[in-house]
């Protein structure tokens, strides 16, 4: 319902916009004027989360120790607020509780808060990528900066549009970074959003977004960077690795016409309905190839904190599902969507939107999203607890 949505209020803009007489359509510059209308009526629902029948379940995620340090992400994020002039720093930093948290967009016509790429030093944008790597696990951070390469290269391909390039990146900072009290960093732009929440040395990396149309430069300036391709094929891998039983279960649908993804831009409070096979009714061998698609995702983030979400997914391993949208060949375009009460994966292939193409899903156009379902986007349950526990 919310993907329409936002479909809708674009295509009323655009219809005014005709009527009275404006003669050239203009996105990047009608976007600027209109987005924050957008965002007023996608953001008015209070958040709730993304849940299975519109009721979080409660208890799921409990304030608790998990021994892995997160000093080195506080160190990087003081690094690179102190990189910044007095007049960054007001558009960076934002209450811990903030409704920016919210107003991520994975699509490129939209306008982005805190502090950008194109405007920082060289050593800003060092410090920014600092906090990035400290973050994220090698591979995280390859990939980030691999989409962000795609985006510059993308742009190339169209003649350098204002609304695509390398740098159309932005970071906020929620809180104050701290060893013990809550905060968290974002990065928002086309493709690429990761939200970051710490207390002590807890983390919640979700929603993570993480996408690109193409997936992979085959000319031009970054020819052979690519992205998302373990996940393309360990998917199909995973999906072909069912018996034909398995298959017609974990099938729910052999039709791709659409994009299929619940979990992009504004919708928090999506209602995902429970499809699929049972990832633990299947063989050892098949559950272990399960996990292994799980970490692809969950990886992205540090060791230590990506090793803690594993854990936590496997209390949870009898609820955890595997569900395909698509045929199975070799070169076939598909959604996969795993769900459990504590995390949701989706990979979807997408419409092409920036490159030219039929109006069908392909491969030159991946989306990914991994959310914490019942609650806990954005640490949003952890730093309830906190917050019922500590007055401020």
């Amino acid at each position: 319902m919310l993907r329409w949505l936002v479909g809708i209020v674009f295509g009323i803009v655009l219809l005014g916009a005709a009527l009275i007489g404006v003669a050239v359509w203009k996105p990047v510059e009608t976007s600027r004027v209109i987005w924050p209308y957008v965002e007023d009526v996608m953001l008015r629902a209070p958040f709730v989360g993304v849940t299975t029948d519109g009721t979080p379940r409660e208890g799921l995620f409990p304030l608790r120790a998990t021994g892995v340090s997160t000093a080195p992400v506080v160190a990087a994020a003081n690094a690179f607020i102190d990189s910044l002039s007095a007049e960054q720093r007001g558009r960076l930093l934002f209450p811990v509780d903030d409704l920016e948290w919210r107003r991520w967009a994975n699509i490129h016509l939209s306008t982005r808060q805190g502090v950008g790429l194109l405007e920082m030093t060289e050593a800003q944008s060092a410090a920014a990528f600092d906090l990035l790597a400290e973050s994220l696990s090698p591979d995280g951070f390859e990939t980030a900066v691999n989409i962000m390469r795609l985006e510059g290269h993308l742009a190339d391909l169209l003649g350098n549009p204002p609304a695509y390039g390398e740098k159309r990146y932005w970071f906020t900072v929620m809180g104050t970074p701290s060893p013990t009290q809550p905060w968290g960093w974002q990065i928002d732009g086309h493709h690429l959003v990761i939200n970051f929440f710490v207390l002590g040395d807890q983390v919640v990396m979700t929603p993570t977004f993480m996408g690109s149309e193409p997936p992979i430069a085959r000319s031009g300036r970054y020819e052979g960077i690519a992205v998302l391709q373990s996940e393309t094929q360990a998917g199909l891998d995973f999906v072909n690795g069912l018996t034909p039983a398995q298959k017609a279960e974990a099938i729910i649908s052999r039709q791709k016409i659409d994009n299929n993804n619940y979990g992009e831009l504004f919708s928090d409070n999506a209602v995902v309905p429970v499809e699929g096979i049972k990832l633990a009714e299947l063989s050892d061998v098949q559950q272990s190839e399960a996990r292994q698609l799980i970490r692809l995702f969950v990886g992205k983030m540090r060791a230590g904190h990506a090793a803690h979400k594993m854990t936590e997914i496997l209390r949870h391993w009898d609820e955890t599902t595997f569900a395909w949208v698509g045929a199975t060949d070799a070169d076939a375009v598909f959604y996969y969507r795993i769900q459990s009460p504590v995390i949701l994966i989706e990979f979807d292939h997408q419409k092409p939107v920036a490159l030219p193409g039929p109006d069908q899903p392909t491969r030159e156009h991946v989306h990914t999203v991994v959310r914490t379902p019942n609650g806990n986007d954005y640490g949003k349950d952890l730093l309830r607890q906190h917050l019922q526990r500590h007055v401020h």
